[in-house]
């Protein structure tokens, strides 16, 4: 059986934008209603969602049949959570929480089976080999995985330069929510001082050869950040789609004084 390309990876390595969305509501119904809208990938969040390993792998599965992307965000940056997302089939994972480069190593190390890396040998019981039916996984595994780091604080930033010149390192994702709570700022991210730190972030990850990404489901911020050179552009959320599609039926037909229209300020 022949070893699943990442052709997301292959993308963003030759430079082409791409778009997706954030699935927050962990069910592969909806994960699967999203793939046929044509996003070029979808975030499965275990960070800030209710997603679990099982229910990631369900829409894993779900996506599977579909030419959109399913990228993996774990909880936070676990070489034994990374090795279970591995072992499901996700080719490729966006670490949170990056601020050194140490830490953007140790992300790349989970993702290396020795003597690259630490990753656990469990192959015989995973998806991602097909259950070992997959011609040479053990040895090819790594050229099919793509490992974006989210640098989402000051420290972050400040080490970006090491953090992206890191080897098996293959993006940074831009978290301007967190970045602008790191800054003080009560995290609203779409004051200017967070806007230019991420631009620039997104300029000299582009200089280095590495794909740069941000959640911007304001457009204004999406076409500034396409400026600056992003190339991975989440440009909404699934619990916000349905929340203002639900805000707005309702508004049309009533509005009551206290009634509020979902902000769209939040990076989530």
């Amino acid at each position: 059986m022949k070893h699943p390309e990442n052709l997301f990876k292959r993308a963003l390595m030759e430079g082409k934008t791409q778009f997706g969305m954030w699935a927050a509501l962990a069910d592969a119904y909806v994960t699967e209603l999203l793939a046929t809208a044509g996003f070029d990938w979808i975030v499965i969040d275990n960070e800030h969602a209710p997603n679990d390993v099982r229910s990631s792998l369900s829409q894993l599965q779900a996506l599977a049949g579909y030419p959109t992307h399913p990228i993996v965000r774990p909880a936070k940056n676990d070489a034994a959570v990374i090795k279970q997302f591995l072992d499901l089939g996700a080719q490729t994972l966006i670490l949170p929480m990056i601020d050194t480069a140490e830490q953007a190593a140790d992300v790349v190390a989970a993702t290396r089976y020795p003597p690259g890396g630490i990753r656990g040998v469990g192959s015989a019981l995973a998806r991602a080999s097909r259950w070992n039916m997959v011609d040479g996984y053990f040895t090819n595994a790594s050229h099919e995985l793509c490992v974006i780091v989210q640098v989402e604080s000051v420290i972050g930033i400040e080490n970006l330069d090491a953090i992206a010149n890191v080897s098996g390192v293959d993006g940074v994702f831009f978290g301007p929510a967190d970045l602008s709570a790191s800054m003080g700022l009560k995290g609203d991210p779409s004051e200017l001082i967070v806007r230019q730190a991420v631009c620039r972030g997104i300029k000299l990850v582009r200089r280095m050869g590495k794909a740069a990404g941000v959640l911007a489901s304001d457009r204004v911020h999406a076409d500034e950040y396409l400026s600056a050179g992003a190339n991975l552009i989440a440009i909404g959320t699934d619990t916000g789609l349905l929340s203002r599609a639900a805000s707005d039926l309702v508004a049309s037909y009533k509005r009551p004084p206290d009634f509020a229209t979902p902000s769209t300020r939040g990076g989530y």
